[in-house]
């Protein structure tokens, strides 16, 4: 399936309405367009941690989750009854895999974590983790769609995923750059 935008406004939404991937119109505040939207939300996320320039291989690797995010908003857009039709891509068990192996590369490259960390270090790591929590919140609001529409069967294991793999990139970002990773201090 190919889009091509001619316009940039269609004035088709001034009412709190907007089309599905598969035409259905529906509220502006349905839990489905609140939740791609908080997708676009981390995929925006994301480019703010590309412009801070962070090491590779983590600049490389969420280029891709750039795309991949586009895929699983696309995946969101379009009802499950009408991929076969559109012939829609989706969020599938191979993208999946691939963050679980950038997760094990980065992390054995990392010492073990003895107490919990708080978001922050270096600038890259700090947005790396404000990103981690707006792909949370992308995933809590998908765990409810969920529970009453149907949902490509890796979407939610994939936010679920990325969220660890943003965390284990800001960890891996902060010593790779010399700083050390703020730990919390507990009450005694």
């Amino acid at each position: 399936m190919s889009f091509r935008i001619t316009k940039v406004y269609t004035r088709q939404g001034d009412k709190g309405e907007t089309r599905l991937g598969g035409g259905q119109v529906v509220p502006k505040e349905s839990l489905r367009i609140r939740t791609y939207g908080v997708v676009d939300e981390l995929n925006s996320a994301i480019g703010i941690v590309l412009a801070f320039e962070p090491v590779q291989p983590i600049a490389q690797k969420l280029t891709q989750v750039q795309h991949d995010l586009f895929t699983l908003g696309g995946d969101l857009c379009v009802l499950q009854e009408d991929k076969k039709e559109l012939q829609m891509a989706g969020i599938e068990a191979s993208h999946l895999t691939s963050l679980e192996k950038t997760i094990d590369k980065l992390n054995g490259q990392l010492p073990p974590l003895k107490e919990f960390i708080l978001p922050g270090g270096s600038r890259v790591a700090a947005f790396l983790h404000q990103a981690r929590c707006v792909c949370r919140r992308a995933e809590t609001l998908l765990a409810e769609l969920s529970q009453n529409e149907e949902v490509g069967a890796f979407v939610l294991p994939y936010l679920n995923r990325l969220s660890d793999l943003l965390f284990v990139m800001a960890r891996y970002h902060n010593q790779a750059s010399g700083i050390t990773d703020v730990y919390w201090q507990k009450d005694d």
